[in-house]
Order: structure tokens, then sequence, then C-alpha cells
């Protein structure tokens, strides 16, 4: 067996790259939080185009710019007058690169799974104005200001919108370049830090979670350090929506919301506007954290898009996505998916509102179809009717609509632990013991997840949640999904971490320059050649390891070396 050797190969961009990338580029500091800033109107000739992009040399690829064309406009049928917010989720196109890699892990590193930026999508955040304008062939002033963001700060991202949008349709261009200047401004989107974001007089006062926060918890309260003037606006989340709204008439079935969501089914959200749709579908893609959800999901999804052909094709089963729409030609399309989601507008009135009934996918056949739930799809839980109660007797009582969203999404939050739990137990069994870890021996490799073997541990330790069902089944449904496969290879890559950190700290422990004394050169060079590489390793992949750990390495890498023949010496130096 080789000393020192690892099989085990670690994936991720390094700090070093992080580094190198600092402030010295330009649009640095607007990059680390925004792509760029569109403004898409409606021309006569050439429908949707867009007007301007800021910074002007953002490299968006023709498709990019096309898909967020169409995605910038409500479609026809929502007939959305005055002011209008929304969401979209795009794929990049293939191949593009990215200028600020370095900067996204750095951030990825510290931000929780479920708030990391995107490698591979764009988030676009829209505010549409359509209102009477005489001067106008139309007859309508139709544009939208879009920002892109590799982020998913929905709640962070609309504030700044209301900010700029309506100053921006008056005073135009000149107004959009002081923004990004002043965005250009902003700290870096630090995890676990209170930052204060000025924008066209106003300080909006945010906080990003850190992946070390326990989920749901208070966050750590930071003094402050100056009296800002104008006083900030304090936004209480970056990311999260008004859940009780957003799930209002579809409370009672909550329960198979979620398991929908956990399973990763495909799911369509058919709504009167983009508002509703994309607010929906964000609520529930977040209705599984602290778990990420790893199949596609698009807040707002038109005929025109890019992946239409791919989501709608009747010559495979339906793909793991959950699309957004508000085209009644939808209904059509999707009549071979297992899950639609047919909802009415969102209106938070004094009483509940009708709770829509779970139908079979036969009735979905006109455009006129009515709001409700439509799948064959039942629960391996029972619904939670002491958690209906509660929000009932809370709608009695006028409890506050962010009151209400807290008690569900804690709801929501202590039933995905509860599941995860003993996931997370039974991969701690198959972690090496820390005693086989050797300075003197390739790392210990981890045992490999047995499903069955897994099975037998929750007659033990099984979820802690007080809802009856079938959890068996619904463990077994979990492995075959997207969502087990991106969870546990995360959760894979952050254990051979733990044991190269383990082993590095044995290796520091150990008397190499002892080990050294009756060895040949050739095996000497090797070993320090080794020692180099697993240096590198850890400084690259940003390994968890003291600092001081890894200099106390390179202080004995130094010594070895010290005790070669001189040739030698200039030779290792040089590498």
């Amino acid at each position: 067996m080789d000393p020192f050797d690892s099989s085990d190969s670690l994936e991720g961009p390094s700090k070093a790259a992080a580094t190198d990338t600092e402030v010295s580029e330009p649009w640095s500091r607007f990059s680390a939080w925004l792509e760029c800033v569109c403004v898409v109107t409606f021309d006569l000739e050439l429908g949707q185009a867009i007007e301007l992009v800021y910074p002007y040399d953002v490299k968006l690829t023709e498709k990019e710019k096309t898909s967020i064309c169409y995605l910038s406009f409500p479609d026809s049928y929502s007939g959305c007058l005055g002011d209008t917010q929304f969401s979209f989720r795009l794929r990049q196109s293939v191949g593009r690169s990215s200028s600020w890699f370095g900067q996204e892990d750095v951030y990825n590193m510290d931000a929780p799974v479920t708030l990391q930026k995107e490698h591979a999508h764009f988030h676009g955040y829209v505010y549409f104005r359509q209102v009477k304008d005489a001067s106008v062939k139309r007859g309508y002033f139709q544009k939208s200001l879009v920002v892109v963001s590799r982020l998913p700060f929905v709640n962070l991202f609309n504030s700044l919108l209301q900010v700029i949008a309506p100053e921006y349709f008056e005073k135009l261009e000149p107004c959009l370049e002081t923004v990004c200047n002043e965005i250009d401004q902003w700290p870096a989107p630090v995890p676990g830090q209170t930052l204060n974001l000025p924008v066209m007089g106003v300080v909006m006062q945010v906080r990003i979670p850190s992946k070390v926060e326990t989920p749901g918890g208070s966050p750590v309260k930071q003094p402050q350090t100056e009296n800002l003037l104008p006083a900030p606006t304090v936004l209480p989340s970056v990311y999260e929506l008004d859940l009780f709204k957003c799930f209002q008439s579809v409370l009672i079935h909550v329960q198979m919301l979620w398991e929908l969501m956990l399973l990763g089914e495909p799911v369509v959200v058919m709504a009167p506007s983009p508002t509703v749709s994309s607010e929906t579908v964000l609520a529930l893609v977040s209705s599984i954290a602290p778990l990420r959800y790893c199949g596609d999901y698009r807040p707002y999804f038109t005929i025109h898009d890019s992946e239409f052909k791919e989501y709608t094709t009747r010559t495979q089963a339906p793909p793991n996505v959950i699309l957004g729409v508000t085209n009644p030609f939808f209904i059509k399309t999707f009549q071979c998916w297992p899950h639609i989601i047919r909802l009415g507008d969102l209106k938070m009135s004094g009483d509940l509102p009708k709770q829509v009934k779970v139908k079979k996918l036969a009735k979905l056949k006109t455009l006129d179809t009515k709001t409700g739930i439509y799948t064959a799809y039942k629960t391996f839980l029972h619904k939670d009717k002491a958690l209906i109660k509660r929000l009932l007797k809370g709608i009695q009582k006028k409890r506050p609509s962010e009151v209400q969203s807290a008690i569900l999404r804690r709801h929501l939050l202590e039933q995905t632990q509860s599941f995860i739990l003993p996931l997370e137990r039974y991969l701690e069994s198959l972690m090496p013991p820390q005693r086989s870890v050797s300075p003197w021996k390739t790392p210990p490799q981890i045992r490999s997840f047995s499903q069955d073997e897994f099975m037998k541990t929750l007659e033990q330790a099984g979820p802690q949640q007080m809802l009856k069902g079938d959890w068996t089944g619904l463990y077994r449904r979990f492995f075959r999904s997207p969502n087990f496969d991106g969870w546990y290879r995360l959760r894979h890559k952050e254990m051979t971490q733990k044991v190269e950190c383990l082993h590095l700290e044995a290796i520091c422990g150990a008397d190499l320059l002892t080990w050294t004394k009756d060895k040949s050169e050739v095996e000497i060079v090797d070993l320090i050649l080794k020692l180099r590489e697993k240096l590198m390793r850890a400084r690259k992949h940003q390994l968890p390891v003291k600092e001081e750990l890894l200099e106390r390495l390179e202080q004995s890498i130094q010594t070895i070396i010290s005790s070669l023949p001189e040739d030698l010496q200039t030779l290792l130096h040089r590498q």
C-alpha cells in the first residue's frame, strides 16, 4: 500500500481562483449580485424585443436573449394591466463560461444549499408595466425591467425592482446607469452578515443565512456599527415568500404537495397570472427546505421556451420538472402529466379561501377547466389535522399572514428534518472509525449506501414526526428521485472531505523525518511529491483544516528536503 496516497478525487473550484478575480475586474461587485439588467419592450414589427442590456459588455447568447424576451411579458390571457411582478428561471446556453466562477464558489462554500448560486441557470425577476398610452400605435405602453441573477433571492430583487422600476419608466436610461453604478458599490453577498445595500436614496438592509445556522432558527443579531441616514428598510428575508398566501387555496392538501416535491414528481401549476404561477412554483420548491430540490423548475414557462418540445413530448414519461404556466393551451398539451394544479387568483381575505378539490385527470379536458388538483396520487402519510386546525383558527382570529406563514414553514421544515434525520444517522455509520485512519496507509473507504440496510435501521430509529402512514414506502420511492441522488452526492463529497481531513491531521501528527531515515532517496522524493499534492488539494478544495496544520505540514516537507543531498534539494525547490 502506498503511504499518503489517496484514491478519492475531490471536485470543486479553488479559493486561489476566487482571490485572483477580486475587485480589479470591472463590474466585479455588481456581478457578485447580478448578471445584468435588461429592458424588454413590445415592438410592432418584432414583437417582444430587448431594448437595452446593462452593463453594455455583458455577453448574452441569442438563445438567452430570446428566452428573456418571451419570459419577461405576461401572455395575452393574463390580462395584466398596471404593474405586475413575477419571476422566471432559464437554462444557460451550453458552453457559456462564467467570468465570476471563483466568486460564486467562495459564496457557495458558506451558503445553505437552497440559496447557492447556480452554474447552469439564470433567475429573472420582472417588473412589467402595461398602461394606456394614446401616443403608441397599439394604444398601450408595454415594457419590462428585468434583473437577471444567479442568486435565488426573490424577495430582495422584487424589493429592488419596486424601488427602481417606477423611477426608470419615468426617467429611462440615465437612471438605470446610475442604479447599476450604485449596485457596483455594494458589499459582497456574504452569508451570515448583515449588509446595507443603498440604491436611489433607499438603504435595504438584508441578511443572507449561512449554512452553519440552524434552519428556521433566529439569526444572531449583529451590532449596528453606524447610524445610517436614511434609516434602512429591513427586509426580513432575502428569499422567503408569503407561504400562507401562496398555499391558501390548497392548505388541506399541503401534505400531498410536500410529498410530490420530496419525490421530485412532474407537476404543472396552471395559474391565472405569471405572479401566481411563479410564486406558487417557488413556494412548492421551498416546501422541502433544508433539502435542495434537485429537479428542474420553471416559475413561469411559455410555449416559446427553448425547452418546450423537450418537456411536452409524448414519446417518453414526463421529466422531473415543475412548470408554472398561464396559457390555457397547456391544458391540452399536459394532459398526459400525472399532477396538475389548477389555481384561481390569490386574494387574501378575512375568511378561508375556497379549498380546491382533488380530481381525476380524466376531467382535465376543456379550456374552462375548474380549479383543483388533478392527480391519481395517494399520499404515503396522513394529513396533519392539527396543523390545518391551527391555521383555520388563525384565520378566525385574523392572525397576520406572516405569522401564518411562519407556522406553515416551521411545520414543513420539521417534517423534512424528521424525514432526513434517519438518513443522516445511517450515513454516519458508513464513515470509517477514526482509529482506522493511519498516516502510513491510504485513507480508509466510506462504506456503500445499502437501501435494505437503511430500512432495517428504521425499526429502531425511524422519523420522530407524529404523522402516521407508510414511511417505509415513502423512503423507497424517495430513493428513486433526483432529490435523493442530489442529496447523497453532496453528503458523500462532504464525507470524503472529512476523511481527507482526518488523514491530513494524522500525517501532521506523525514523525515523518524519522520515517525517512532508513528509506532510499527515490522513496523520500516520492513521499515529498505526495505530501505536496496533498497540501495543494487541501488548499484547492478548501478542506475544513486549520491553516496552522497546513503550515506545519509545509514545514515538515521543507525539513525533509533539507535532509537530502544538495543537487536533489535544488531540483525539488525548483518544482
